[in-house]
């Protein structure tokens, strides 16, 4: 199997599962960690450029998972955490993983949002080492094995 058909099922199997679990992901922390998460993949290379935050937003507004809470109020989130890792990379880093770790308290809340990382990084068909890097940083924040999800 090719790695694009490998990453493509995986990035599928993954929405199957946070869809199942759908009504569950309502909390504020979940919403701000899956922000946080969003904005880290987005930036896991030091930077975001318009089209690739434009492309990251669009995702956002039309991930079934995320539609538990009102589209506004998500890109206000996912821009300003996108705006804290542009300004000072290393530092917003440590910030958004602090607030991603927040979702640490709900184990079935920690583990969708590390799905929903894999969702956004696999989006593009290109889910590289940096992505996979600051994802597998997020699993340390919320105490999740990275083996669990293949990292």
């Amino acid at each position: 199997m090719a790695l694009w058909d490998k990453l493509r099922d995986s990035a599928t199997k993954m929405q199957d599962q946070l869809m199942k679990k759908k009504s569950d992901l309502k909390s504020g922390a979940f919403r701000d960690a899956s922000m946080a998460m969003c904005a880290l993949v987005a930036a896991a290379d030091g930077h975001v450029d318009p089209a690739e935050r434009q492309r990251v937003a669009s995702l956002i507004a039309t991930n079934q998972v995320l539609q538990n809470f009102p589209a506004a109020d998500l890109q206000q989130r996912f821009n300003g955490y996108v705006d804290q890792l542009t300004r000072d990379f290393q530092f917003g880093k440590i910030s958004v993983l602090q607030e991603i770790g927040k979702a640490k308290k709900k184990p079935e809340e920690a583990r969708a949002v590390i799905q929903i990382g894999i969702v956004i990084g696999g989006a593009d068909g290109n889910f590289d080492a940096m992505e996979r890097g600051v994802v597998r940083e997020a699993c340390g924040a919320l105490g999740i094995s990275p083996a669990e999800f293949d990292l």
